[in-house]
């Protein structure tokens, strides 16, 4: 294998798989990179056997061939390099050659036969393309996955249809958020590894409009680009989380997002020593909503903020969970409801429907 290839071009593909290959495994050959020729083009790739990535760049192809190259020490000595030049591949047995000017560097690779087959989905039982705005809001919002590894289903995201609608969601246990995408005729239900979608959302080049999304009975893949992001979903079924939504509240608060966040905050300065607890109260007399912590080793706060209140009411939240709740909501003003002290709340923006955030209650 013999090539040229501009050296931003590479460094910004290697950053794009390196994180993919992994450090920490028993099998030593998936700390490595897959250098392979593609016509007039260099394909880059990276698997942990869960999940592969793979990226086309612009090369100038004068011997085709394909090598494994250590997948850390390579992204190093390439983002080291003087930006905007160019950079040679020489292949020699397991051995390669690159070179840039004035630098020069001979890497210890190993066979490319050895390098696990690329998945990919020919067959897709479902098939979409989706807005790179869209997306990235949603990863965004979708902030409720839980990191308890002994229940996986819960630390994936939950991709599906249902009237129609592709929705994301996720819950895990304490907080649910659903986010409503756009109209399908499709039907389908997956549940995609966070990170997946972390990793899928970090390699979206800035002018890029939409990503292709495929999916089949047990992967995802993305199409991002030139850069391919596939992996295997997880097993089994997700809990029917719609039965934690209420349709309607007791208590129902319109309120200014930033007077919000702004009471949670300094609530949290007290809560933190005393669990995260915070005393909700709507007072529909004084359109006023309080946030009441009491921490018996530095004292009491009480922050309060008006609003328009409809019923009367109290509830006890962690105050890390409402901050989490407010983050992706984008509204200047935000719905707050819930049901006495027991039930689920609920957050949204005013002005839209598509996202909803869920915060079971503490018992008080």
């Amino acid at each position: 294998m013999e090539l040229t290839v501009n050296k931003d071009d590479l460094a910004k593909a290697l950053n794009n798989v390196e994180g993919i290959a992994s450090a920490k495994t028993s099998m030593p050959i998936l700390e490595n990179i897959l250098l392979q020729t593609d016509g007039p083009r260099l394909l880059i790739a990276a698997t942990n056997l869960e999940i592969a990535i793979s990226q086309k760049i612009s090369a100038k192809n004068e011997k085709v061939g394909s090598i494994m190259v250590p997948a850390s020490l390579t992204k190093s000595f390439i983002s080291s390099l003087p930006s905007n030049s160019q950079v040679s591949f020489k292949v020699s047995g397991d051995h390669i050659l690159i070179e840039s000017g004035n630098y020069k560097s001979k890497i210890n690779g190993f066979s490319a036969e050895d390098f696990p087959e690329l998945p990919t989905i020919d067959e897709p039982t479902a098939r979409f393309f989706m807005s790179t705005d869209i997306f990235k809001e949603a990863v965004d919002q979708i902030n409720t996955v839980s990191m308890d590894t002994s229940r996986p289903i819960l630390t994936g995201v939950f991709l599906h249809t249902f009237e129609n609608y592709i929705y994301m969601a996720a819950t895990d246990g304490y907080r649910l958020s659903e986010r409503k995408l756009f109209e399908t005729d499709q039907e389908f239900e997956s549940i995609v590894p966070s990170s997946v979608l972390a990793k899928v959302k970090s390699v979206i080049p800035e002018k890029l409009d939409e990503i292709e999304i495929l999916i089949n009975d047990n992967q995802i893949q993305f199409m991002v680009g030139d850069i391919l992001v596939i992996s295997n979903l997880i097993d089994g079924k997700y809990v029917e989380y719609r039965r934690l939504i209420p349709d309607k509240t007791e208590t129902t608060v319109k309120i200014s997002r930033t007077d919000f966040y702004q009471i949670a905050k300094v609530a949290k300065v007290f809560s933190d020593k005393s669990g995260g607890s915070v005393k909700i109260t709507a007072n529909e007399e004084t359109s006023k909503l309080s946030m009441h912590t009491i921490a018996s080793e530095i004292g009491e706060n009480t922050s309060e903020a008006d609003a328009e209140i409809q019923g009367g009411g109290e509830v006890t939240l962690n105050v890390n969970y409402i901050e989490n709740a407010l983050k992706p909501l984008k509204s200047s003003k935000i719905y707050f409801g819930f049901s006495g002290k027991l039930a689920p709340t609920i957050f949204k923006n005013t002005d839209s429907d598509d996202y909803i955030h869920i915060v079971m209650p503490l018992k008080s």
